[in-house]
């Protein structure tokens, strides 16, 4: 098998430093900027779902959700920019990247479901603070719930559907699944 080996194009403080002064959105995957997906007005009110679900259950417990802005530092120099991300580490507000991320939401584009449920887990696994990564369906209503039980071993992964509650004891709350999908048109 030949394996080819890229040379990066930039470093990730270059490219922190690059995407600060750009319009679009990109991504950085340790060896050039990506452009992000454009996504659809169901998409957007499901992220928009997500933070206001998650606000006020997070409200003075020392937690807090971010994004889809604030970058996390995944293997080697990879930056993404999750839909929905919780921290419980306290940052300034000029910080580009989040520290301590929890618990990582991202909301499937019909083009991202390849990057989403297999780069981005594999990126997110290997960072030691998240503990929960939840992939939601923008077609219907559903999610893929992906939780670290402890230290290095393999993640549990399980399937919720809009009779369901995702459970986060590691932030101490709960939401109903069906929450996420308020105001969209979309089939259980």
């Amino acid at each position: 098998m030949n394996v080819v080996h890229r040379t990066p194009l930039m470093t990730r403080d270059e490219f922190l430093n690059w995407a600060e002064v750009r319009r679009e959105r990109y991504e950085f995957d340790g060896f050039e900027p990506v452009a992000m997906a454009g996504g659809t007005v169901g998409r957007s009110r499901i992220i928009r779902n997500v933070h206001a679900a998650l606000r006020p259950r997070l409200k003075d417990s020392g937690c807090e959700p971010l994004g889809p802005d604030a970058g996390v530092a995944t293997v080697g120099d990879i930056v993404r920019y999750p839909d929905a991300l919780v921290t419980c580490t306290r940052a300034k507000g000029t910080d580009r990247l989040v520290p301590g991320v929890v618990v990582v939401f991202e909301v499937l584009n019909p083009s991202s479901g390849r990057v989403d449920r297999i780069e981005k887990l594999l990126e997110y696994r290997a960072v030691a603070s998240i503990r929960r990564y939840v992939i939601l369906e923008h077609a219907s209503v559903g999610m893929t719930v992906h939780v670290r039980t402890s230290g290095d071993t393999p993640w549990m992964t399980t399937a919720l559907t809009s009779g369901d509650v995702l459970s986060m004891p590691e932030i101490g709350i709960e939401i109903p699944v069906a929450e996420f999908y308020e105001g969209t048109d979309l089939p259980d």
